[in-house]
């Protein structure tokens, strides 16, 4: 589904992406680790085309999208869960996961939108109840849930979700985990995951790609990871403070 061959990008004399080798399948579930500052978000805005590479080739279904047009296109195939949910905290619900089915040329009416939009909502656990309140009066697992509502809406293709579980505890965060896993399998999406946390790697992973120093350190299937010989990879996923990777202090 997609491909990312030698891709650099630097910002002034900030390294950040030095020579990318990525390939994801389709219907695949990819999640990216790495530490803070290594490269994982500018990837995924690379490859969304927020961020311009340096250098390098992102293939989506063996095609370059040069043209505005085709990365719209591209864009209006994917869906995605931002970190903080990203609400907009003057609509209610409803109008958030529905909010691309309200807008362009195949816009849906009103009515059909909310019914979707319930419909989304009941699928991440939901009632229908919860439509018309704002964000501000959800907790923050409720809030994480309509994000996730609002990146199905459309059915896409292609899922990112970034740190899913980023400031939940640990029972909410195992429903996301579950959640997404449920999702992405039930919608044959093509899905690709920032996060630190291993439950969720452990999770919503099929397999699992480590970035370090701006390359792709190590990949594999989830199974292999706790096997790996790989001391970058073995010293993160365990929390080590001892290895080869160096924090600052």
């Amino acid at each position: 589904m997609i491909r990312i061959l030698d891709l650099h990008k630097s910002f002034g004399a900030n390294r950040v992406l030095a020579g990318v080798d990525l390939t994801v399948a389709r219907g695949e579930s990819l999640v990216i680790i790495g530490g803070s500052g290594t490269g994982k978000s500018v990837l995924v805005k690379c490859i969304l085309g927020l961020v311009r590479p340096d250098s390098g080739r992102i293939l989506i279904e063996g095609r370059e999208l040069h043209s505005a047009p085709a990365r719209e296109a591209f864009l209006a195939r994917i869906g995605m869960l931002f970190q903080g949910a990203a609400l907009f905290d003057s609509l209610p619900v409803w109008q958030n996961v529905s909010f691309r089915l309200l807008r362009g040329p195949a816009a849906l009416p009103r009515p059909e939108a909310r019914a979707r939009a319930i419909d989304r909502l009941a699928r991440v656990g939901l009632g229908a109840d919860v439509a018309d309140r704002l964000p501000a009066e959800l907790s923050g697992g409720m809030q994480k849930r309509v994000g996730l509502a609002r990146a199905i809406a459309a059915d896409p293709e292609v899922i990112f979700f970034d740190e899913p579980t980023a400031g939940l505890d640990p029972s909410m965060a195992g429903v996301i985990n579950d959640l997404i896993r449920g999702i992405v399998t039930e919608m044959g999406a093509t899905a690709i995951t920032i996060t630190h946390d291993m439950t969720t790697v452990r999770t919503v992973a099929d397999r699992v790609a480590m970035i370090h120093d701006g390359v792709i350190r190590w990949s594999g299937a989830v199974a292999e990871m706790d096997t790996t010989a790989d001391p970058y990879v073995s010293q993160f996923i365990h929390g080590r403070a001892q290895g080869p990777i160096r924090a600052l202090r």
